[in-house]
């Protein structure tokens, strides 16, 4: 490496760094001056988180002039405040496994939704080392006011030089073989992912062969070769809390992040480490003594570190990135870029890398403050509590302590000197009877604090108890802290839980933008296929083509009063109504219950649970079916069996009727030939029979003898 050039040196010899198409491109001045006009705003800015850390720490201001020999405790009423908040904004992020939903846009998107939100959950967990990232996350914000997340993409893999076998497939009609390809083929079908990660690439692209064709082919070792071999390390998204001293924003985006022109980030870096990235160039020219941290010009870093390397790779250097928009091609129109800059030297100059085309920063204000992007903490609404506060304690620590408290006293007349010795050493000693000993002796004690002082102090704990709603239990951690009744306890929680979670509203929307930068990223740079486990058992494999689509992201959180109340809801609805519903319906509100109770492996064997049946009732059971069965043929035995005698009977009726029908008639007719024969009547019918035969006898013997003489 060269020498360290002067300053005119430098700036004659580190080349200009032009990309491809740019006709109009900053200058490093131009850059420069945007930092240094935004420099006053954010020294503003800075100050005032200055005081809020001081005020966190109960460091005591320099404006309160103390005494010597007098108390300069300062008790932490703001750092108490925040202890209670942390957890309370912390939980709900960490106590859910997946808090991304990815909802789609239209019905085309559901896949990709589905994707995405497996993606997402999975980079979240296990990318970002999700504790330490939402502590961070939430204690930056309630101490200082403002987080600030700079989301980015990490690329690393290895290229190591291997032998590998040269493969061909040939067809084949090895029963054995065959045997064993269709048992691997059905491993294969069964788990994929799985089977891949056991099996040589060999086997696998056999397999697939064989599928696509459905004629069997085996791989076959023609030779070797030496490859390059990449193994990919890390290929993610990251998201790192930024000190807000660090971070510069656009002072002109009226209270917008998303509309700052500029958002310049300033962190410690080395040579080594800026030529390891292998974006950077013009290194050779950078003056490491004149860059280092603590002889920086620009605004002062967090935390500088006086520990410095003295090797020229390792020692630490100020670098400035800047992340805005220009006019690159003299259109009139900006376009996002960003670069790097150490000093005096442009070490980098290039279109923005993200795929969303947004400046990849995320800033969540604590509680908002009008037409700024920086928000405040509540440490700015307890700062006169807590110099009160301190005020009276410091009083009445000097109170005490101006008392030697356990100091005996002792009359001069009232021991001589060997009794004296014998008092001191805690014997039996005699004393003058001329001084009473109650006189004699005096034991000091503390003054009385005056209850004035106590309630002055009950008085500021109060009052800032009510002006952030969190319950610090000044008094004591106890029941009756919260109120005297049922009532006052579930309005106090009631109004505690709504101040919480409208907070808790504004960080989660931090969280949803940092998953929709993800998002953008994940579906281009996510090249190798991302394997997310969804269950201890299941795996799914997912692909940088499967997360295109319009989605919208959101997160499954809420306070832990919120959940609480809609599980007792849930639970009063069961007791009414749960002699009623059947079990699936139960199964749902158990496992909704469970869910918000933070129990998802239990929500998950309620949601399986299917119940096993007892074989002797099964058994039993069958049984009782066949029992019907039996019972519904004998009705129908017997049903029919009535139905064939209903018919029966109604047949003889129809019997009896005709023979009653006969007999009458009969009767009639015998009625009848005992009246003709009484009047005659039979006789006479008889004799014109006999008369109507002769005449037609005579007829015919008429007719047989003109027939003959025709002859």
């Amino acid at each position: 490496m060269s020498k360290p050039l002067n300053k005119d040196k430098r700036l004659e010899q580190a080349p200009a760094i032009h990309p491809t198409g740019w006709n109009n491109p900053p200058a490093l001045t131009d850059l420069k001056a945007d930092l240094t006009s935004a420099e006053a705003d954010h020294s503003n800015v800075v100050s005032k988180v200055v005081k809020w850390e001081e005020n966190l720490k109960g460091t005591l201001s320099a404006e309160v002039k103390i005494p010597k020999n007098k108390s300069t405790i300062q008790p932490k009423l703001i750092r108490k405040q925040a202890e209670w908040r942390y957890s309370a904004l912390s939980e709900p992020f960490l106590s859910s496994v997946n808090i991304f939903k990815a909802d789609p846009v239209t019905y085309e998107d559901v896949r990709a939704a589905k994707q995405n939100e497996l993606v997402l959950n999975h980079q979240f967990n296990n990318k970002l080392r999700k504790v330490p990232f939402i502590n961070k996350y939430v204690r930056s914000a309630v101490n200082k006011g403002t987080s600030i997340i700079k989301t980015g993409w990490v690329y690393k893999d290895k290229v190591e030089k291997v032998i590998e076998p040269i493969y061909q497939f040939e067809e084949t009609d090895d029963e054995q073989y065959i045997a064993y390809l269709e048992e691997v083929i059905q491993a294969y079908q069964a788990d994929p992912i799985t089977f891949e990660r056991k099996q040589d690439k060999y086997v696998v692209d056999a397999i697939q062969l064989s599928m696509a064709d459905g004629v069997p082919y085996i791989p076959v070792q023609i030779g070797e070769q030496e490859v390059d071999k990449v193994t990919v390390i890390a290929n993610h998204p990251t998201a790192e809390i930024r000190p807000l001293r660090n971070v510069i924003i656009d002072p002109t985006c009226e209270g917008d992040y998303t509309k700052a022109n500029f958002i310049i980030d300033q962190f410690e870096s080395s040579l080594s480490a800026l030529q390891e990235a292998g974006i950077y160039s013009n290194l050779e020219y950078i003056n490491i003594d004149n860059a280092s941290p603590l002889s920086a010009s620009t605004t002062e870093l967090a935390n500088p570190s006086s520990f410095m390397f003295k090797d020229k790779p390792r020692k630490k250097i100020v670098v400035h990135e800047y992340w805005g928009y220009w006019d690159i091609d003299g259109s009139g129109v900006t376009k996002p870029i960003v670069a790097s800059f150490v000093g005096d030297v442009l070490i980098r100059l290039a279109d923005n890398p993200y795929p969303h085309g947004k400046l990849p920063f995320v800033v969540v204000p604590y509680l908002p403050v009008e037409d700024s992007v920086y928000g405040e903490p509540d440490g700015e609404l307890l700062e006169d509590n807590q110099k009160v506060i301190g005020a009276v304690t410091r009083g009445m620590v000097d109170l005490m302590a101006k008392n030697a408290n356990g100091q005996r006293g002792v009359a001069k007349d009232a021991l001589d000197y060997t009794n004296l010795k014998r008092y001191k050493a805690g014997e039996d000693y005699e004393f003058n009877p001329n001084t009473h000993p109650e006189r004699a002796f005096f034991i000091h004690k503390f003054a009385d604090i005056p209850r004035s002082a106590e309630y002055m102090l009950n008085i500021q704990n109060n009052e800032a108890e009510g002006l952030t709603g969190v319950k610090a239990f000044h008094n004591g951690i106890s029941g009756g802290a919260l109120g005297n009744t049922a009532t006052g306890v579930r309005s106090a929680l009631d109004a505690t839980s709504k101040r919480d979670l409208e907070i808790l509203l504004r960080l989660a929307e931090g969280i949803i933008e940092v998953g929709r930068q993800f998002t953008a990223m994940n579906a281009v740079f996510l090249d190798e296929p991302e394997v997310v486990r969804i269950t201890n058992e299941e795996f799914e494999q997912i692909d940088s083509e499967d997360l295109a689509g319009s989605i919208d992201i959101r997160l499954t959180i809420s306070t832990a009063e919120t959940d609480n109340a809609k599980a007792e809801q849930l639970a009063f609805m069961l007791q009414t109504t749960g002699q009623t519903l059947g079990l699936e319906m139960i199964q749902l509100v158990l496992a909704e219950i469970a869910d918000l109770r933070k129990m998802p492996e239990l929500s998950k064997k309620i949601k399986m649970y299917q119940p096993q049946p007892d074989p002797i009732e099964q058994e039993k059971a069958m049984l009782e079916v066949e029992l019907l069965k039996a019972q519904i043929q004998q009705i129908s035995g017997k049903a029919y069996e009535s139905q064939s005698t209903a018919i029966l009977n109604q047949t003889k009726a129809g019997t009896e009727q005709a023979k009653q029908k006969m007999l009458s008639s009969t009767a009639d007719k015998l009625d009848l030939d005992f009246v003709e024969q009484r009047t005659g009547t039979t006789q006479a019918r008889e004799l014109e029979k006999q008369g109507e035969q002769a005449r037609a006898n005579m007829a015919l013997a008429a007719l047989k003898e003109s027939i003959s003489k025709l002859k």
